[in-house]
């Protein structure tokens, strides 16, 4: 399934924020359960700020400036102390966390990206921890680049991300078996036409199966005239 969405392929952060987005999608698809607590936070933080800063002014243009400055003293260090505790928890609590859940098996995993700059690459970091008493959590650390699900027009294509995602977690195979298995007996060498699909457009595409189609008919034909022939002699 492709987005009709667009987005700019040369912008770095589009690329990393569309294909986050897509994560929590497909997992609750698969009937995880998502965990908000890391989000819901973030938004509490980010809106107390704004609180602040509306109650300051509000007051000051009721009540004018001399009257509530010290009020307002007040609230711009709150103000600047919920923002460092927001800037804190989102480099060194979230660290780059888009997922936080729980699988159908009981299996509690994190995902987090990152991406390095000027380098079209997405970094994937799974942490998996089996439920209580079925051992230790481990990592899965991957990198794909952003072409094997974008195509050059900037569309997002689903198919590819999550058959990444489900060929390289096994926990999201589990969940995706049909997904997996489709991608493992796909895994045969590509003829070099079909090579780099992904970078071409739509209408690149058409073409090339259309000429595919033709040059298939046009030697059928030339077989059944052979085969014709041989039976008049």
């Amino acid at each position: 399934m492709t987005s009709q969405e667009r987005i700019t392929v040369h912008n770095l952060a589009d690329l990393k924020n569309t294909s986050d987005d897509a994560i929590p999608n497909y997992l609750n698809s698969l009937k995880f359960k998502q965990d908000h607590r890391l989000v819901d936070t973030r938004l509490a933080l980010g809106y107390g700020a704004f609180a602040i800063a509306a109650a300051c002014f509000l007051w000051d243009y009721k009540l004018g400036f001399e009257s509530t400055k010290w009020y307002t003293a007040a609230a711009v260090a709150l103000y600047s102390l919920i923002n460092g505790a927001l800037t804190i928890w989102i480099t060194f609590v979230e660290k780059g966390t888009v997922y936080q859940g729980t699988a159908p098996d009981g299996t509690k995993i994190s995902v987090s990206t990152s991406t390095k700059k000027n380098e079209p690459t997405y970094y994937v970091v799974a942490e998996l921890t089996p439920k209580i008493g079925g051992g230790a959590s481990r990592k899965i650390e991957f990198a794909r680049s952003f072409t094997e699900w974008f195509d050059v027009q900037g569309h997002f294509i689903a198919l590819p991300f999550q058959t990444m995602l489900a060929t390289t977690v096994p926990v999201i195979a589990e969940a995706d078996p049909k997904r997996a298995a489709a991608a493992a007996a796909a895994a045969v060498p590509a003829p070099p036409t079909s090579s780099h699909f992904l970078n071409v457009d739509s209408q690149t595409l058409d073409a090339l199966a259309a000429a595919e189609t033709t040059g298939a008919e046009s030697s059928a034909t030339g077989s059944v005239g052979k085969k014709s022939k041989r039976r008049k002699a």
